[in-house]
């Protein structure tokens, strides 16, 4: 038998998403300095509402009401996915491979997610 689960913390989307947040961080310490105050917060952000979107949508208690918000975390991935696109095109990140990795199992694990949900 499977434990509920009480806190979003507990889901593992969550905590792949929360993840990728950290080495977003990590990764944006790098970017050159002019971009600081340009595009690291924009990058960090799109990041950002992954995991708090998935962590609002688990406390919602309509499906439809948890759907919205899971969608917003996907829309949050593709947002993200062209700010990975665009700094490695400007040179500012290079190997960016498992990353993006990480990023298209959250949006494949959001997609099963907003599916159950709607099923509900």
């Amino acid at each position: 038998m499977t434990e509920k689960i009480t806190d979003f913390q507990q889901l593992n989307v969550w905590q792949k998403a929360h993840k990728i947040v950290l080495d977003i961080f990590e990764l944006t310490r790098k970017f050159p300095k002019e971009e600081r105050a340009e595009m690291t917060p924009l990058i960090r952000k799109a990041a950002m509402m992954i995991p708090i979107k998935i962590a609002e949508g688990f406390k919602r208690r309509s499906p439809r009401d948890k759907e919205v918000s899971y969608k917003a975390s996907q829309d949050a991935i593709e947002e993200l996915k062209y700010y990975i696109i665009l700094s490695k095109e400007l040179g500012f990140i290079k190997d960016v491979e498992e990353l993006q990795l990480a990023i298209e199992e959250v949006g494949r694990m959001l997609t099963g997610l907003v599916r159950s949900t709607r099923n509900k």
